[in-house]
């Protein structure tokens, strides 16, 4: 999502679901679904009908990493954990402790920092890479209009 939002930043006009389907190699569907989260957290807009598609309600600045990752469900950061969540071994729940300890102060940095980046930031990082191209490679890889 972050890929199509930088995207949609930078359009003239609104992005289609068909458009962001391709983008991202998924079904329309999904964006439609993806995007209703964005939407209801006050990101995106959508207008139906021809000309209709997604669009920003404000700028990238104003959206961070944070944002989005909430906007779309806060679903879990991390897929580790205990392989039994109630072990009777007591080595196995000292490990298990430890483990959770260390993914929760790990998921609190993490979040800190998506709270950081804003969509403005990653697409300025774009453009620096953009730019160290040779002039054959843009055209390669020039995003989408």
């Amino acid at each position: 999502m972050l890929h199509l939002l930088i995207h949609m930043g930078r359009m003239d006009g609104p992005l289609t679901s068909d458009a962001a389907a391709v983008m991202l190699g998924t079904n329309p569907v999904v964006i439609r679904r993806t995007m209703a989260g964005l939407r209801d957290a006050g990101y995106v807009r959508s207008v139906k009908g021809h000309g209709g598609g997604w669009s920003l309600t404000g700028t990238l600045d104003a959206i961070t990493m944070l944002d989005v990752h909430r906007a779309l469900g806060e679903n879990r950061i991390f897929a580790l954990g205990p392989a039994d969540p109630a072990p009777a071994c007591l080595v196995e729940q000292a490990v298990n402790g430890s483990l959770e300890q260390a993914m929760r102060a790990a998921e609190a940095l993490l979040l800190q920092r998506l709270g950081e980046v804003t969509l403005a930031d990653i697409a300025a990082d774009f453009d620096r890479r953009f730019a160290a191209l040779a002039p054959d490679e843009r055209i390669a890889r020039a995003p989408p209009s």
